[in-house]
């Protein structure tokens, strides 16, 4: 007998703020948990970290959403440019994904990404320069929002002047919340992302530059290796995958710090943790929410559970991430946890290709506000922090107060 759904209280603003008490639950009563997800739409959720780790490398798992019996999934896609927006590394399976994906893999290497270092490291205290002259300041908008937009926008060779366009285009696009998307306001983002990309991907054709976007241009060219709708949903993916996911990181580690002194205290007294801490803010309140979808290509059964043919299974990376089998005392923030091997950035084939440049983005980005900003502190109880809805979890604000270093 088919399972009942769960409805996810996403009107609920206590779950938006903390969902972890019910995710705790739906862990516990099963391994594969049936509801409904931001949005509306109907998935079957697989609560622990074993089971999830075997799913992210099932070949009957599909990441293609034209394998999906709902079409709703389909629906939800700009309507004027469908096929285009299904053809990128996220949604396709091999060979296609593995085609694409090599062709950008270079550009994110932990060797190439490591000589971004300096460059990001500028970035950050340029940022920092500028932010609350009064002890003040909104964290996401002054700092974790713009730092990671600044660099992918370098990376991939776009006009600084154009970059407040395409981050209010993805906003559009990805950050409406938990209801069903406004199809009128994505599918205009969607025709101003793609005539934009479509004249920057002339202009490199025209002069290309020494960034990604030039290079996969001059791929599609000489090699043919790409067509056209794929370079711009190349380009779309990298745009988004490389803001949104990185400014939630960075804010909600400040975030789980700034609500634990303890863990806050110690890493100030040892930088050192630093590269563990990052993972463990991915571990304990990663930005994916509540994790990763995969299409069933047949009947497929996981932890026991029947799953019919063309259902959505959710990895719930948020759920498995505290899953008790696997991370001692998981409710708990420990940012000297060792073997903290979470689900954050998937498994497999499609592990997180942007993994290297979050963790250097999110490293610096604390490291530098930790270091820089003095007796950092909330402007508000905790509890009036409002978080976004829906698949993408991060703080929509963080007011703060500290003292500050002189401008470096």
């Amino acid at each position: 007998m088919s399972q009942q759904p769960v409805l996810l209280p996403y009107a609920d603003p206590a779950f938006v703020a903390d969902p972890f008490p019910v995710y705790r639950q739906l862990r516990e009563d099963g391994p594969v948990r049936r509801a409904v997800i931001a949005g509306g739409l109907d998935a079957w959720l697989v609560t622990r970290y074993e089971d999830g780790l075997a799913a992210l490398s099932d070949p009957r798992l599909s990441s293609d959403v034209r394998d999906a019996s709902d079409p709703r999934l389909i629906e939800r896609l700009p309507a004027t440019d469908r096929e285009s927006a299904l053809r990128n590394m996220l949604r396709t399976d091999p060979p296609d994904h593995t085609r694409l994906r090599r062709l950008v893999s270079k550009a994110f290497t932990a060797h190439r990404v490591a000589g971004l270092r300096p460059r990001v490291q500028e970035i950050a205290d340029r940022l920092l320069d500028a932010i609350g002259p009064d002890g003040r300041a909104d964290l996401v908008e002054s700092y974790a929002l713009p730092l990671p937009v600044t660099v992918i926008g370098e990376l991939l060779g776009v006009p600084v002047t154009d970059r407040h366009d395409f981050q209010r285009w993805t906003d559009d696009l990805v950050l409406q919340g938990a209801a069903p998307p406004d199809r009128v306001r994505t599918d205009e983002a969607w025709r101003n992302m793609r005539g934009y990309l479509t004249g920057l991907v002339a202009a490199k054709r025209d002069r290309p530059g020494d960034d990604l976007l030039s290079a996969l241009v001059t791929a599609r060219d000489e090699e043919r290796s790409l067509d056209e709708d794929e370079l711009i949903a190349m380009a779309f993916l990298l745009l988004v995958a490389g803001y949104v996911t990185t400014v939630n990181l960075i804010g909600s580690g400040i975030a789980a710090l700034l609500a634990h002194p303890d863990q806050l205290r110690m890493l100030r007294d040892d930088p050192a943790l630093l590269p563990g801490a990052i993972e463990e803010f991915l571990r304990y309140d990663g930005p994916v929410n509540p994790g990763i979808a995969r299409f069933a290509r047949e009947d497929v059964t996981i932890a026991g559970v029947d799953i019919p043919r063309g259902a959505t299974v959710l990895v719930a990376s948020a759920i498995a991430d505290r899953d008790p089998d696997h991370f001692p005392d998981p409710d708990r923030l420990d940012i000297s946890r060792r073997d903290n091997a979470h689900l954050a950035f998937g498994h497999g084939m499609h592990y997180c290709l942007g993994a290297p440049l979050a963790r250097l983005e999110g490293q610096i980005a604390i490291g530098t506000a930790l270091r820089r900003l003095h007796h950092l502190a909330l402007a508000v109880p905790p509890g009036e922090l409002r978080w976004r809805p829906g698949a993408l979890r991060g703080p929509e604000r963080l007011p703060v107060t500290f003292t500050a270093d002189a401008p470096a």
